[in-house]
């Protein structure tokens, strides 16, 4: 049984279809999921160099502060994820969550990126930039093996559902079709009802 299943779950394709990409081997999304956690925490000293309340008493806009405030919750929350992520790299969900801190995080720094070069340090913004492109490879691997990951998932569905639906297809066979209307019965007659 266990090996019929293992054999319904290997993506198998449409006539007429490329079979769907197969996803990264566990030791090379592992890989990757170290280096992207690697270059992500480089970024950490960085944000902790910043001082937007010192911008502020510049005259720079008190919103960045709340963006540095929320980009050192980003950062939390991505070292987090990637940690989740690496326990379990065949989860969709684990590797979305983790792909989206980044995308969160890049977002966060990008705003700053004008303080920091205005208010604090040009060549920290350019550190900054520096850093977020070391894991552009990292990202696109990453979304890579996220989409085809999806792709298997959604497979194993479809297949998983077709086989559901060809043991209905049995099993009602086998009972053979439910009568549509019962025949009815006659009257039961009491020992009353003689004339």
């Amino acid at each position: 049984m266990k090996t019929l299943l293992a054999l319904l779950l290997v993506p198998l394709a449409a006539p007429g279809q490329a079979p769907a990409p197969s996803i990264a081997a566990p030791w090379d999304i592992d890989k990757i999921i170290a280096d992207f956690s690697a270059a992500a925490s480089r970024i950490q000293p960085v944000l902790d160099q910043l001082t937007p309340q010192q911008w502020v008493q510049n005259g720079a806009p008190a919103a960045y502060v709340a963006q540095w405030q929320s980009a050192r919750q980003e950062m939390d929350y991505l070292a987090n994820s990637a940690q989740a992520f690496a326990g379990q790299p065949g989860r969709l969900t684990r590797a979305l969550d983790a792909y989206f801190r980044w995308e969160a995080l890049q977002a966060r720094l990008n705003t700053l990126l004008e303080g920091v070069r205005k208010y604090q340090n040009p060549a920290i913004g350019d550190l900054l930039v520096s850093l977020l492109s070391q894991n552009a490879s990292n990202h696109d691997q990453l979304r890579q093996y996220i989409t085809d990951l999806a792709s298997q998932k959604e497979e194993e569905s479809a297949i998983l559902d077709q086989e559901a639906q060809r043991c209905r297809g049995i099993l009602n066979r086998q009972t053979g079709p439910a009568p549509k209307n019962p025949p009815a019965k006659p009257p039961l007659k009491h020992s009353e009802d003689k004339p």
